[in-house]
């Protein structure tokens, strides 16, 4: 009986000690104190990994991406956007290109050609206009008129008749002055500004001037470099295109031959397309006018000594 309560005493002690140590060990994992940035599983539940503390799901991390978003990037691209980049290019925009051709634009550029554009250059034509060129002539300018150059005087077998079909005469008319002269500045163009027209018999001009030639159906005395009409000289031979002085350098060459030198001269300079008959007509006068407004001269319609000067015939 002893031995039988014995038995159940160290039975009851051993269940007690064995309670007691389960106790300690459930109050010592109760007592322990969770680790900083976990939390503690519910009751009942093992999660096999604890969450951190302070993490929010998908915090700091693009939807969808997987990578963090980093300061700069452009949406969607991955690469950071680069201050100075044309947009959808990817290339950095550079001073003075272009749009949408990638290349700078060089200064003088004409449009849509891609070639620089030289001074002088007439527009549309891609070729420089060359001095002394009748607009839409078409024909280069030749060694006749380069400043400097001298041209020797050429003999023309010439009409001696009028032509009033193409160089209609002019009427008489007493103390005549030449229009727009007093406008003419400088001693080349005295001449001109003091010229009256004036009728005389031919006693009076011959008792005058030395040297009087009919060519061309006209009379013309010689003064001081220059051919004039002498009025009168000769009733059957009055017929002048042209009222006014006609400048020579050289009283050798009549007046209508210094006329068909000129109009040979402009001719092979594309101003004048006429016949050359040496008679100063419209047709000539107007392509003396359009050489003189080409070349920077007093607009005279006149054979003048600048423009014989500038011409190479002087």
């Amino acid at each position: 009986m002893r031995i039988f309560v014995v038995l159940i005493c160290s039975l009851a002690l051993a269940s007690l000690a064995l309670g007691q140590e389960e106790g300690k060990e459930k109050k010592k994992e109760q007592k322990k104190p969770a680790q900083a940035g976990q939390v503690s599983p519910p009751p009942g539940k093992a999660t096999g990994k604890p969450t951190e503390v302070g993490k929010p799901a998908g915090a700091g991390k693009p939807t969808g991406t997987g990578q963090p978003a980093e300061v700069g990037k452009a949406k969607g691209t991955g690469k950071p956007t680069e201050v100075g980049k044309a947009k959808e290019t990817g290339q950095p925009a550079e001073v003075g290109k272009a749009k949408g051709t990638g290349k700078p634009t060089e200064v003088g550029k004409a449009k849509e050609t891609g070639q620089p554009t030289e001074v002088g250059k007439a527009k549309g034509t891609g070729k420089p206009t060359e001095v002394g060129k009748a607009t839409g002539a078409g024909t280069p300018v030749t060694a006749v008129g380069t400043a400097g150059a001298k041209v020797k005087p050429q003999h023309f077998d010439l009409p001696n008749k009028p032509k009033p079909e193409v160089a209609p005469a002019v009427t008489f008319q007493q103390n005549r002055r030449i229009e727009g002269a007093q406008n003419w500045q400088g001693s080349q163009y005295t001449a001109f500004r003091n010229y009256t027209s004036e009728w005389h018999d031919q006693g009076w001009w011959t008792q005058r001037y030395n040297r009087i030639v009919v060519i061309g159906g006209g009379a013309y005395y010689w003064n001081a470099g220059y051919w004039y009409p002498a009025w009168g000289y000769d009733q059957a031979n009055s017929y002048y295109p042209y009222d006014g002085p006609i400048y020579s350098s050289t009283n050798n060459l009549p007046p209508d031959q210094v006329i068909a030198n000129v109009q040979s001269a402009l001719q092979q300079q594309g101003y004048y397309q006429g016949e050359v008959d040496g008679l100063l007509g419209p047709q000539t006068r107007a392509a003396i006018t359009d050489y003189q407004r080409a070349n920077g001269l007093a607009e005279t319609a006149a054979i003048d000594q600048p423009t014989l000067e500038s011409l190479g015939m002087s």
